[in-house]
């Protein structure tokens, strides 16, 4: 096994580097919370689930996480200064296309409880969806590349144990 840049051993851990930073930015960002609620600590109460997401709230849920991710990758504090705005702004710019994202769903069960199935509606929706699913996605990766480029490889590795303990994943 040799350490050049071209070979499969190689080219794998990068691009387990790059899966690893960005189940890092979702769990920075809060993405699982976007999407189930975090349960006792009063999102899904306080309308996160449902209702508008307060951007101070936000703010301060993103600070916490990333004191945490700060202490876990042993982040010097020139990367502090620039993982902060990365993260901040990948979630001010995916917050509202999760307002949209929500309004869509309400809008599937609309017209799935209607007493004629209107499957044109129901195309237009789901095209519609799958577009706001890819401006997620660009914006997503853009965010997660712009972490890597903070990163050193050692806190990508770190990260990535860190992550793999967060889910079940002892290998």
């Amino acid at each position: 096994m040799s350490d050049t840049t071209g070979t499969p051993r190689r080219r794998f851990l990068k691009g387990a580097a790059l899966a690893t930073v960005l189940a890092g930015i979702a769990a920075t960002v809060g993405i699982r919370t976007f999407a189930e609620g975090a349960g006792p600590h009063g999102w899904h109460r306080a309308g996160f689930m449902g209702g508008p997401i307060d951007p101070a709230r936000l703010d301060q849920h993103i600070d916490r996480m990333l004191k945490h991710l700060y202490v876990e990758i042993d982040a010097t504090d020139v990367q502090k200064q620039q993982l902060a705005p990365i993260v901040q702004s990948a979630a001010r710019d995916l917050l509202p296309l999760r307002t949209q994202f929500m309004e869509g769903r309400r809008q599937a069960i609309a017209l799935l409880s209607q007493d004629t199935i209107d499957r044109g509606a129901l195309e237009g929706l789901r095209a519609s969806q799958f577009q706001l699913a890819e401006q997620m996605s660009k914006r997503f990766t853009q965010a997660i590349a712009d972490v890597a480029d903070v990163l050193t490889p050692a806190q990508r590795q770190q990260l990535a144990q860190r992550i793999g303990r967060w889910h079940g994943h002892r290998g």
